[in-house]
């Protein structure tokens, strides 16, 4: 898969975007790839932790401008929204694993969005969030509207998404946008550190955990109490559960296998 790189080592996989030229802009080829890697991802049961990275200086510029301005590749917006955009954002959030976006550079419109879909967000402090698509007159897309308000607030999504304001890193953190800001050239190291920790916990757990979060933006006050029990009673059926309290009692380090 030339425009996305995909690799599987040690429980994690790692989806990296690979159209550096065009600071890994989504043309049709990547956004088919990048939703085949997804898939793979939920399928494949050796996949414990997904990692979301690009190559170059940029994380992902969100839409390939050549390609909606070329008459002879545009595939139309109402087709772009339901076979790319929404695919990738949809696979992003619902995939049962805990997804990391290893943000190296710009990650403008689409591609910001797409970033803000993960449910852990480390970004270079190189990088930058542009809500840009009000440059261009159009509307943000790529669930930006339902996650950005979540995460800072009204006032600040209305401004950064009707302005376009070009958001540090630093500033992302210190507001709740993403995790952490951590030094451009320790980036890699820091995410691979991390995914290699949580592909060795008891990741089934997690994946009930963004579960419970992502029901809480629909869910009122009782019926999230009613989810958390039912997972919870789930989550206490698992393997992971069982090793983990018996690691616990023989004063050992448990040995989750994520089921």
């Amino acid at each position: 898969m030339s425009e996305v790189l995909f690799k599987n080592e040690n429980g994690v996989a790692t989806i990296t975007l690979n159209r550096p030229d065009a600071f890994n802009s989504v043309n049709t080829a990547l956004a088919h790839q990048w939703i085949s890697a997804l898939d793979i991802c939920k399928e494949d049961d050796s996949i414990r932790v997904v990692v979301i990275t690009g190559t170059g200086r940029a994380f992902c510029a969100g839409q390939d401008l050549k390609e909606v301005t070329d008459p002879d590749l545009n595939p139309g917006f109402e087709r772009l929204l339901e076979e790319h955009y929404g695919p990738i954002a949809t696979r992003i959030t619902e995939l049962e694993k805990p997804i990391i976006a290893a943000v190296n550079g710009v990650a403008a419109g689409a591609g910001a969005n797409f970033a803000l879909c993960c449910d852990i967000v480390l970004a270079s402090t190189k990088a930058s969030f542009i809500q840009a698509f009000s440059a261009i007159g159009l509307v943000p897309d790529s669930a930006g509207t339902f996650n950005l308000p979540r995460l800072v607030g009204r006032a600040r999504a209305m401004a950064y998404m009707m302005l376009g304001d070009k958001i540090s890193a630093e500033e992302a953190e210190r507001i709740g946008m993403i995790y952490k800001a951590v030094p451009a050239e320790e980036l890699e190291e820091i995410v691979a550190v991390l995914a290699t920790k949580m592909a060795g916990m008891a990741t089934h757990g997690l994946a009930l955990t963004k579960r419970l979060i992502n029901a809480s933006f629909k869910n009122d006050f009782y019926q999230q109490l009613a989810l958390e029990k039912d997972l919870q009673v789930e989550a206490a059926n698992t393997e992971d559960y069982h090793e983990g309290v018996a690691a616990f009692v023989e004063k050992r380090k448990p040995v989750f296998k994520g089921k």
